[in-house]
């Protein structure tokens, strides 16, 4: 049994804001199972994506 990792940035005031975007099933599947071979949440799957582009655009990522 494999333990997913979570992402230890520091905690704020509360819940962060949600973001839903609409993908298809098959799409969500890949992404899913990109997250699990990283062995982490697909959330936290998207934010490492993000900051990753964020990094390669010159800007430094917040939180």
């Amino acid at each position: 049994m494999s333990t997913i990792k979570r992402d230890k940035s520091p905690k704020g005031t509360g819940w962060s804001p949600t973001f839903q975007i609409r993908i298809t099933p098959e799409l969500k599947a890949q992404f899913e199972e990109a997250a699990k071979a990283q062995g982490i949440s697909l959330g936290n799957w998207f934010k490492n994506l993000g900051r990753e582009e964020l990094k390669k655009l010159g800007i430094e990522p917040k939180g």
